[in-house]
């Protein structure tokens, strides 16, 4: 089994022993090589031993998450953010593609978590830069998004994008250039994420940016043609809030 090593930095001492049981009773193949309270003994602890996986909280007592990172020479290694629940920060995570768990953590989450890290090994470092970012600006809506797919992360315009289709577990993202990126979280989840900015699941398997709609046909089961000339079908139960939508535009 391969080994992997962890670091824990949190301020509070409660949290930094569940997130130790936890990996004992769940994750034997994580080993903790260390763990600090805060952001200058983080830092310092950080120079020295550089683990697989950091686990980070956002708020200390000496400082953020953030700022411990904006202290290291370079970030070579997973981070999983640990916060409390805050609407705004948790939305600028989602938008930057970025692991966090909630306190107190469910053990599933943390499982979940790490059995993504296994399987996914992309150097994250400009994701932490954008949701740093995000973050700061969290009262401004967002006109960036992290996109995941299998070998990459694109970092996107929201304008850009002109639709979202489901492809089973898989989202398939395309843009007014003509481009597409697949990417590996399902349409629900980009749905709850983009329905602020303009963007409407007129169907099970379809959301769209209704700033490129161009038409609505009644007929035929009634469709959407967009800018591109691409025809949406428009589900039976989603036909009157369509209607209202396209009233509102």
């Amino acid at each position: 089994m391969k080994k992997y090593t962890a670091i824990i930095i949190d301020d509070i001492e409660q949290a930094r022993k569940t997130i130790k049981q936890d990996l004992a009773h769940y994750a034997p193949d994580f080993e903790l090589i260390g763990e600090a309270s805060g952001v200058v003994e983080g830092a310092k602890l950080l120079k020295n031993i550089k683990p697989d996986i950091l686990f980070l909280d956002i708020q200390m007592q000496d400082g953020s998450g953030f700022d411990l990172l904006d202290l290291l020479a370079e970030i070579n290694f997973k981070i999983i953010f640990i916060t409390a629940s805050d609407a705004y920060g948790i939305k600028a995570f989602r938008y930057a593609a970025i692991d966090y768990l909630l306190k107190p953590i469910d053990p599933d989450e943390l499982v979940e978590a790490l059995e993504k890290f296994r399987h996914s090994r992309v150097n994250e470092s400009e994701k932490y830069k954008f949701l740093n970012e995000q973050l700061k600006n969290h009262k401004q809506p967002s006109e960036r998004l992290a996109l995941h797919s299998q070998d990459k992360i694109q970092i996107v315009e929201i304008k850009s994008i002109l639709r979202c289709e489901s492809s089973a577990n898989y989202t398939i993202f395309y843009f007014k250039d003509g481009n597409q990126v697949v990417v590996t979280k399902t349409l629900k989840e980009f749905d709850d994420l983009l329905k602020d900015q303009g963007f409407f699941r007129v169907h099970q398997s379809h959301l769209v940016n209704t700033r490129q709609i161009k038409e609505y046909v009644k007929t035929d089961g009634g469709h959407l043609i967009m800018n591109d000339k691409t025809l949406i079908p428009v589900s039976v139960r989603k036909r009157p809030e369509v209607v209202r939508m396209l009233d509102s535009l």
